[in-house]
Parts: structure tokens; sequence; C-alpha cells
């Protein structure tokens, strides 16, 4: 049954009580709780779809913008989609109990360090109900209880999500709680999560700058951190052109509001007069807003002149930074200096230019001729992510299941004592 928890403290020891539980359950047991949580969602399509529009009406009103509104909508082809990935979730490799690690010691004692479920993983979030079910579908399957704040701007629809899914895990004789949301308290329920240390094991923030800025400085919680992606494209001398413009209008274009969208393009500039004409024009006719640099004006009437503040810019729409430089020492310093070391690609038909590239440019995830459209876990095979870390420290690039397990120690003696 679902306990009506006064307080967020009470919903946390909820659902670190819930998470021993799934801890527990094997990979058959895993996934047939995440097929059971697929079929409720395809079943409440209608209940969902009315839910978001709650919030889409909410969002027009406070002018929240086309980026947040695209992240924001669900419709019957979207919650199809959640309701997809679930069941590829549902039918990946099971984290829990890997083999990391095994030895014998000289006096016979057995160690293996396999993998374990964190137990509870919080997440943080805006106007993204795709992640209410991403995220709670891959801390199931890796074993953990999930706790949810997922800001005023989604509160309908991740209500209606979260429901469907206790729904389906109450059918399945599984505690309910543990899925839980944060919603209703609010900024104080944020709060709460942040400060759970005890209850909540490690907390994801997925949105904007500020808002991963917040949970990272005011978490007592331990943090995997995800961040902006100022997106870099790289046009190298050798650059061939059909290459670049395929590429940088899929990297900008094909969905422009999410963060691994290409936001900055840097031209060397032996290849300028060979790829930028054309390129602009591509781009004009797609609808993209060009903020250049002069010699990038020069090009094409229609690009607005670049300000400082451009080559920092996370846009998250059809507007996009292009810059000539020197040489590939001149587009690594930029990167350098404005990346936040997300996602980068380099076109070029230079070995040697790629090699120095994925060498020297320090972020998750560095391309070689392909768009920056494939930083996602869907595509990387992990079945939906838990969000893309920027940090260094346990997990970096898309995260899956592995990236929600710690390790243990488990050790078989026959006596042995330490001398």
């Amino acid at each position: 049954m679902t306990t009506i928890a006064v307080s967020v403290q009470e919903r946390l020891r909820l659902a670190k009580d819930a998470a021993r539980q799934i801890g527990l359950l094997d990979a058959d047991a895993k996934t047939s709780l995440l097929n059971a949580i697929a079929d409720a969602l395809d079943a409440a399509t209608d209940d969902i779809v009315l839910a978001n529009a709650d919030d889409l009406e909410r969002g027009r009103a406070n002018a929240i913008g086309d980026a947040l509104l695209d992240r924001l909508r669900l419709d019957g082809g979207r919650v199809a989609a959640l309701a997809a990935a679930v069941r590829e979730v549902a039918v990946l490799p099971d984290p829990v109990g890997r083999v990391l690690d095994r030895r014998t010691l000289p006096n016979g004692l057995a160690l293996e360090k396999v993998a374990v479920p964190f137990g509870v993983v919080g997440s943080i979030y805006e106007a993204r109900p795709n992640v209410t079910v991403d995220i709670a579908a891959l801390a199931l399957r890796s074993g953990n209880a999930v706790v949810l704040r997922g800001g005023s701007a989604a509160q309908s629809s991740n209500a209606a999500l979260v429901t469907v899914m206790r729904g389906a895990l109450a059918s399945q004789g599984v505690s309910p709680e543990a899925v839980q949301t944060v919603d209703d308290f609010g900024r104080d329920g944020a709060r709460a999560l942040m400060n759970a240390r005890g209850l909540v094991d490690v907390l994801v923030p997925r949105g904007s700058a500020s808002l991963i800025e917040t949970v990272v400085t005011e978490s007592t919680v331990p943090v995997i951190e995800t961040g902006a992606g100022v997106v870099h494209v790289y046009l190298d001398e050798t650059a061939r052109a059909d290459w670049a413009r395929e590429i940088v209008l899929n990297a900008k274009t094909q969905r422009p509001s999410v963060c691994n969208a290409v936001e900055t393009v840097l031209v060397h500039r032996a290849a300028a007069d060979r790829l930028l004409p054309e390129l602009l024009v591509s781009l004009a006719e797609a609808g993209v807003s060009v903020h250049g640099d002069p010699t990038v004006a020069g090009y094409d009437p229609r690009v607005v002149a670049a300000t400082d503040a451009d080559w920092a810019a996370e846009y998250l729409s059809l507007d996009l930074a292009v810059r000539v430089v020197d040489d590939l020492d001149a587009a690594l310093d930029h990167i350098r200096r404005y990346s936040t070391h997300h996602t980068e690609s380099i076109i070029t038909d230079d070995d040697t230019a790629a090699q120095r590239f994925l060498a020297e440019v320090d972020s998750a995830v560095v391309l070689v001729n392909a768009s920056t459209r494939f930083t996602d876990g869907g595509e990387f095979g992990f079945g939906a992510e838990v969000g893309i870390s920027t940090q260094k420290l346990h997990a970096r690039g898309p995260m899956g299941l592995a990236e929600l397990t710690s390790t243990k120690w488990l050790g078989r003696g026959d006596g042995q004592v330490r001398v």
C-alpha cells in the first residue's frame, strides 16, 4: 500500500526503506517491473497528455520560451517513446553483481569487488518530464529507489507520470515508495533533497547552468555534476564541404533545445572561402540566426555581429556563433577558454589534426567527423540516460546503468587472521 507522507523527511525515509527491497530483486524481477511500467505508460497516454497540456498552457502564460516548451511537451508519440525507452532499459544487462576485480591473498582469503546499487538516487531537474521516466527506469534497473524534484513548470506532467509508475510497482508486489517525488513540497522539497545526507546516496541535477551550480554548491549529498552544453564543431583546413554542411546542420537544427546541440562553429581561415558561403546559406535556409565575427559577416549580410557573450552562450535555440580562427592551435585555445567540457567535434581529412584534437580537447565526448548529437545514452546503447556528466569523478559522459552503481568487496575465508 502507498503511505501518505506528511513531510519531506518521512518521504525520504520511505524511499530508503524501499531501496532495500529493490536492491534485492534479481534481473528477471526488475525486467518484469519495468515492462509493467512501460505498459502502464502506454495505457495512461491520454491522461498524461492531458496533464501535460496544463503545464504547456502555464508555460506559455509565463513566457518560458520555445526551448523549454519543446522540452516540456508530451504528445502521444513522445509518451510512446518514453515507454519504448523503458522497455529498452528492461532488457539491458543487469549491472548489479558484476565482478569488477577478483584476487586471492597469499593466506588464501578470496576477495571479489562487485557492483552494488547506491541505494537512493535523487534528481533535481527542470521542465523535462521525460527525465522523470528515464531516471526512474535506470534507477530501478540498477537496484535503486529514486526521489525526484522536477520543478514547477512540469508539475502536472510529473505528477501523472509518477502516479502511473507507482501504480505499476504496486501491481508487481513492489513497494511504490521506491519512486518518490517531492514536487508538492516546492522549494522546501528541493532543499531537503539537497541536504538529505544519510537518506539520499547520490544526487544528479539536470537543467540550466544556474540550477546545476546551485545543486553543486548547496548540497551536502554527493553530486554527480551534469553540465551546460557550450558545444563546438571545428571545421579544419581539410574538412569536406558536404560533411561540414551536413554535420553542422544536423548538430544545430535536428533538436536545438538540447545540451548536445552545437552552439559554436570554428572555421580554419584557410578553409573559410571554400566552406563558409555555402554553409551560411544553408543555415539561413534552415532558419538559423548566425552570430559571427567580422570575417564571417563579410560572407553574408544576414550575419549578426557577435559579441564576447556569444562565444560562451548556450543558446538552446536556432542561434549559432561562428568564428574564423587561424589554425588548429587557435581552435584548441578557443575551446579551452569557452567549452563547458561537454562535447566537441572536428571535421577533417587530416589524421594528424584528428589525433591532436582527440588528445588535447578536455571534454566528456570528443568526436571526429560526426555530429555532436550522438552524445546521448540511447545513441551510445545505454537505453535511457541519467544525464551527461561533465565532471571527472566516478562518471563522465552519458550516464547509464553502470554509473548508478557503487562497489563493495566480498571476502571469503576459512579461518584466516591477520598477523
